[in-house]
């Protein structure tokens, strides 16, 4: 078994399966005159933090959630829940703090049918498999949540570069916010 084919073959059955309009939908959602939050936990949680510094770069005011400079949440925010399974206890908290906020709630999720996204304004969805699965429904020869945090990774970049395209954004304006 070639285990790195086996990964990419994983990576790309997920990606073939992420709706367009669902991106494109969420793309419009975050502008520059709003504040973008993001919460993850553990791996997926690692990943939304690149996603916030990747905003970061591209000039907008992003932050996570649970971090020391993080202020509090308005209603003109932007909130971006991560979690695969759309269960993660402190996302959970977390949407149901911006839902009471009244802030426009974007949760990227594996689980359409999940308590983050019975939340959520609008959901992006990440077919991928994650810990909770099991038997058939488990997809992955991988461990744990790695197929959801590597899809979600290449879906959070891909969010990136739209969002990079539409506001004119080239690589060397993005280096002059890069530490």
């Amino acid at each position: 078994m070639d285990e790195l084919q086996t990964i990419v073959r994983e990576i790309e059955g997920v990606i073939d399966k992420i709706d367009r309009d669902e991106m494109t939908v969420v793309s419009g959602l975050i502008r520059k005159e709003s504040r973008i939050f993001v919460s993850g936990e553990g791996r997926s949680g690692l990943v939304a933090k690149g996603f916030a510094m990747r905003l970061m770069h591209l000039g907008y005011t992003s932050y996570v959630v649970g971090e020391t400079i993080t202020p509090s949440l308005k209603k003109d925010d932007v909130f971006i829940a991560v979690s695969g399974s759309g269960s993660s206890a402190h996302v959970v908290v977390d949407t149901q703090k911006a839902l009471e906020k009244g802030s426009t709630i974007i949760a990227v999720t594996s689980k359409k049918e999940s308590k983050v996204a019975s939340m959520a304004n609008v959901i992006l969805t990440v077919p991928g498999t994650v810990k909770g699965d099991q038997g058939a429904s488990r997809g992955s020869v991988q461990l744990l949540s790695s197929l959801f945090d590597q899809s979600l990774h290449i879906v959070l970049d891909a969010l990136c570069l739209m969002i990079s395209r539409r506001d004119h954004v080239q690589n060397d304006s993005a280096l002059k916010l890069h530490w």
